[in-house]
């Protein structure tokens, strides 16, 4: 039995498997799961039901469990960010903020060999995805 907040045994040992600048994408329920990114990532489906589990709620477990040093938004189709950015926004760490970029080029960066983990979620609003590079370990 875990007490640690991240108790998804597939997420854990993804997440395990990365590693400094590796990327982990938090996607909403429309992102294309399967074919967005490269094959060798990790496919975690926690998109139980329409809305189950959050974009948001899923970065809140997240963040507390890597370090992150970068984590970039995608932004609508005419320019503008999606609502949910500023939840993003509240819960990165404002000396790493989030940092959006156009639909395309989020597509892009997602599809690298550093992509190492995407996470599908319930998530119902459009453009709710976030991607996370993750940062280092500070020695204690």
């Amino acid at each position: 039995m875990m007490k640690y907040r991240l108790i998804h045994p597939e997420l854990l040992a993804a997440l395990a498997r990365s590693g400094h600048t590796s990327r982990v994408l938090i996607a909403d329920s429309n992102y294309p799961h399967f074919t967005g990114g490269p094959a060798h990532a990790a496919r975690i489906y926690l998109n139980l039901a329409p809305g189950l589990i959050s974009a948001t709620d899923v970065v809140k477990v997240l963040l507390d469990a890597i370090p992150i040093e970068a984590a970039h938004a995608m932004l609508m189709d005419n320019g503008q960010e999606a609502p949910i950015v500023e939840e993003f926004r509240k819960l990165v760490p404002p000396e790493i903020g989030v940092r959006s970029i156009p639909r395309f080029d989020f597509y892009d960066a997602v599809n690298v060999p550093q992509t190492s983990v995407l996470i599908a979620t319930g998530e119902q609003r459009l453009y709710a995805n976030l991607l996370l590079t993750v940062g280092v370990v500070q020695p204690k």
